[in-house]
C-alpha cells in the first residue's frame, strides 16, 4: 500500500499477533520471577536445611504413611496419581482447548488454559534443572523419574489444570451444576494427588507446598494477563 506521500506504508500487525506479543512480554518476566522464587526455596531445602532437624521433621509424614500402607490405599493412590500424569494433562487440556474454542467461539479461555499448563511445565522443568533434591528416605511405590523431588510436578500440574478449568467454568457458565462440579474437581483432585505423592514416598511435604505456591502464583499471573487482559 502506498501513502499520499508516495512512501510504501508498513502493514499493521494483526490484532491477535499484537495481543500475543503483549501477553508474552508480561508472562515471560513473571515466569522468570516465579522460577527464581522456586530456585531460592529449593536452595534452602537442599543446602541450608539439608540434613538438619527441619529435614528430618519434613520426612516424618512420609515415614508415618509408609509404615501404615495398605493394599487398598496402595491401589487407590496409584489410580489417583493418573489424574496428573503428563499424558492425562495433555489429553484433558487438548480436549478442553478445542472444545472451548468451538463452544465459546473465541480464543481467550483456550489460550488461558494453554498458557497456564505450558508455563507451569516450563517453570517446573527449569527448576529441576537447577535444584537436585533426593526423594524421601522411604520405600517408594513408583519408579523414580529423573527430575528432582522438589517441586512436585504432579501436584502443580493438577492444580493448574483443574483449577484453571474451574476458573473458566465460573467465568463462562451459568449452569450451577457445572460450576459445582468444576470447583469440586479443582479442590478434590489436587488434594488427592498431593496426598498420593506423599503416601507413595515420592515427595516431601515441602515439595508439595512448593508446588502449591508455584501453581498459585502462575495461575494468578495467567488470569491477570490472559483472562483479564485487553483484546
Amino acid at each position: 500500500m502506498t501513502s499520499l506521500t508516495g512512501r510504501r506504508s508498513l502493514p499493521r500487525r494483526s490484532g491477535w499477533r499484537s495481543n500475543l506479543t503483549t501477553a508474552l512480554t508480561r508472562l515471560v518476566p513473571a515466569a522468570i520471577v516465579i522460577w527464581a522464587v522456586m530456585v531460592a526455596l529449593g536452595y534452602l531445602l537442599t543446602h541450608a536445611w539439608h540434613e538438619t532437624g527441619f529435614e528430618r521433621r519434613d520426612a516424618w509424614i512420609n515415614r508415618y504413611l509408609a509404615d501404615h500402607r495398605t493394599g487398598l490405599m496402595n491401589s487407590t493412590t496409584h489410580v489417583v496419581t493418573y489424574a496428573a500424569e503428563t499424558y492425562t494433562v495433555v489429553i484433558v487440556g487438548l480436549v478442553f482447548f478445542v472444545g472451548m474454542r468451538l463452544r465459546l467461539g473465541r480464543w481467550r479461555e483456550p489460550m488461558f488454559l494453554l498458557a497456564a499448563i505450558v508455563g507451569e511445565v516450563l517453570i517446573f522443568i527449569a527448576t529441576t534443572l537447577v535444584i537436585h533434591r533426593q526423594r524421601p528416605p522411604v520405600h517408594r511405590l513408583d519408579l523414580v523419574p529423573p527430575t528432582s523431588s522438589f517441586p512436585s510436578g504432579h501436584t502443580a500440574a493438577s492444580i493448574v489444570l483443574y483449577a484453571g478449568l474451574a476458573i473458566i467454568a465460573l467465568r463462562t457458565s451459568t449452569r450451577r451444576w457445572l460450576r459445582v462440579v468444576a470447583v469440586s474437581a479443582a479442590v478434590v483432585i489436587p488434594i488427592g494427588v498431593a496426598f498420593s505423592r506423599l503416601y507413595r514416598g515420592m515427595h516431601y511435604p515441602t515439595d508439595v507446598l512448593g508446588s502449591v505456591l508455584l501453581a498459585f502464583l502462575w495461575l494468578t499471573v495467567t488470569v491477570s494477563v490472559v483472562l483479564k487482559g485487553r483484546g
